[in-house]
């Protein structure tokens, strides 16, 4: 009976490992707490996905690869291993020329209806990134116009919080600019507010499988009338172990400005991400929001920020009414003559902000109007700095709380701003930031914020003493602070070009409850 009660427990471990499920995090965004009969346990295996870079001649990538330092005490003491594999390409897939840009309408005229194309095995399979310890970021780089997508998982020790870094800069081009990503998780569901099919851009979204069985995807676009007419993005095929980029525009017959994108996997899993390229405003990955909620944060709004987009869509059966609110240094304020904001079941709605933080970082807090529908919405920013031909723009998608650890990697000894909000009167977070050992050297620094609620928090991040190479920064918030979001922004000028990007912090979700397995001899009389 011992063997058997231990089998019980392997197996519970196992799958709450393997599935690296949000247990810790309720559906609201909020803690959940263990009970009584659950432990809390580092997950013991991660899987992340990062899309093709660039298929520019003048780009080059940089990949940042980290995993905390004492995350997965009690992981049964495995070292573990991290690494990512280059995947393989669908070429004229959905209308797209291996995402170079050239249209093509597809098997039968239908679009992205299938993979148009064979599946082309990657060159090289040589891992990038390999982590050999925890604490210490790896770095690589690349500037090879076909650099493929990766496909990776960390396991063992390395697993909880196991984060990589995809920074793409590009020199000339209507691409130009710096474009930044954290490599995504791999699940069926993503929604993507803020996508365009007009004719002053291309978006291309990246499907990657990481699994050995082939995967199948819908893509559905709504713009402000609902279902944009002319779509075609149903039963996509996505062949093992590869990546599919289909052009947006490809998707329908009506260009649309502010559009939102909702990517389904029917079968298997993948990942997804936007890239997306603006004719004056350069180019940079649009992440997938969280998943829909009554309330939502966008937080890290540069306090330079020339212009900013809210676009946002209430997916469900029933309307929206939000209050919009901008929670500055010094506390919540309503932006002038939007105090209110409506959305209609299954529309997307855009809002142009302007300057809205008015010379102050600020961040975004949408929650229900007082005695409206709690309806669950989807939200993103589109954030442009600079002017005329000297303009860049980045994406803030909504992102999950962190509740107990977010990192973000790649930073430099200048260029970060790390943004805190606490978005709820009251509540304030105390929150710890440890900036790792640097890739080349260094010696890791803590620093502790306080965020009173109902502000935001911009700050220098810390750096590591004696830095060499890059470092990653890890968030942490106390034991009984209020709700915290993080945002980390890059400033990477190019030739008077204000290059940016801007990477959420959600929680990294490193641990997962596990059920507690025990004796019940009840059962053999059932």
């Amino acid at each position: 009976m011992k063997r058997t009660m231990m089998s019980l427990i392997g197996v519970a471990a196992a799958l709450g490992a393997v599935t690296g499920v949000a247990a810790v995090t309720a559906p609201g965004g909020g803690a959940q707490e263990a009970p009584r009969s659950s432990s809390l346990l580092p997950v013991q295996r991660s899987a992340l996905l990062c899309p093709a870079p660039t298929s520019s001649e003048v780009g080059q990538t940089d990949y940042t690869a980290f995993a905390p330092k004492g995350a997965a005490a009690g992981a049964d003491g495995k070292k573990g291993t991290a690494q990512l594999l280059p995947a393989g390409t669908v070429k004229d897939a959905g209308g797209t020329d291996n995402g170079k840009g050239k249209k093509n309408t597809g098997k039968n005229g239908k679009g992205a209806n299938a993979a148009a194309g064979q599946a082309v095995a990657p060159r090289d399979t040589k891992p990038v990134v390999p982590l050999q310890e925890a604490g210490k970021p790896v770095t690589t780089s690349t500037d090879s116009p076909d650099a493929p997508a990766l496909v990776g998982a960390a396991d063992g020790t390395l697993a909880p919080g196991w984060t990589v870094q995809q920074t793409t800069s590009i020199a000339a081009g209507a691409g130009r600019g710096l474009l930044g990503l954290s490599c995504t998780t791999p699940d069926t569901t993503f929604w993507f507010p803020g996508v365009s099919t007009a004719t002053d851009r291309q978006d291309y979204v990246h499907l990657t499988n990481p699994d050995p069985t082939p995967a199948v995807v819908d893509l559905q676009l709504r713009g402000k009338d609902g279902s944009l007419g002319g779509s075609a993005g149903e039963d996509i095929t996505v062949p093992p172990h590869t990546t599919v980029p289909v052009l947006l525009s490809t998707l329908t017959t009506a260009p649309t400005t502010n559009a939102s994108l909702q990517v389904v996997a029917r079968e298997g899993r993948i990942g997804a991400a936007v890239q997306a390229t603006d004719s004056k405003l350069g180019s940079d990955w649009l992440p997938a929001a969280a998943d829909p909620s009554p309330s939502v944060v966008l937080p890290g709004i540069p306090k330079d920020a020339t212009s900013v987009r809210l676009v946002a869509l209430a997916p469900g059966e029933s309307d929206a009414d939000l209050k919009v609110q901008l929670a500055t240094p010094t506390g919540l304020i309503t932006p002038a003559g939007l105090e209110s904001l409506h959305l209609k079941s299954g529309m997307t709605t855009a809002v142009d902000l302007k300057d809205v933080t008015k010379g102050e970082a600020g961040s975004l807090v949408l929650t229900p109007s007082d005695g409206g529908s709690k309806a669950p919405v989807s939200a993103a920013l589109r954030v442009t700095r600079g002017k005329g031909a000297k303009q860049e723009m980045a994406f803030i998608p909504a992102t999950r709380p962190v509740e107990q650890r977010a990192t973000a990697a790649d930073n430099r000894d200048k260029g970060s701003t790390l943004s805190l909000v606490a978005p709820e009167k009251g509540k304030d977070a105390k929150v710890k930031v440890t900036a790792s050992a640097g890739s080349g050297g260094g010696t890791p620094v803590t620093k502790t914020y306080t965020v009173k609620g109902g502000t935001s928090l911009d700050v220098a991040p810390p750096v590591p003493q004696g830095l060499k190479g890059t470092y990653a920064l890890t968030v942490e918030p106390a034991a009984g602070s209020g709700p915290v979001y993080a945002a980390r922004m890059l400033a990477r000028p190019q030739g008077g070009v204000p290059a940016f990007t801007v990477q959420t912090l959600p929680d990294d979700r490193g641990t997962v409850l596990v059920p507690t397995a025990g004796q019940d001899l009840s059962v053999l009389t059932k």
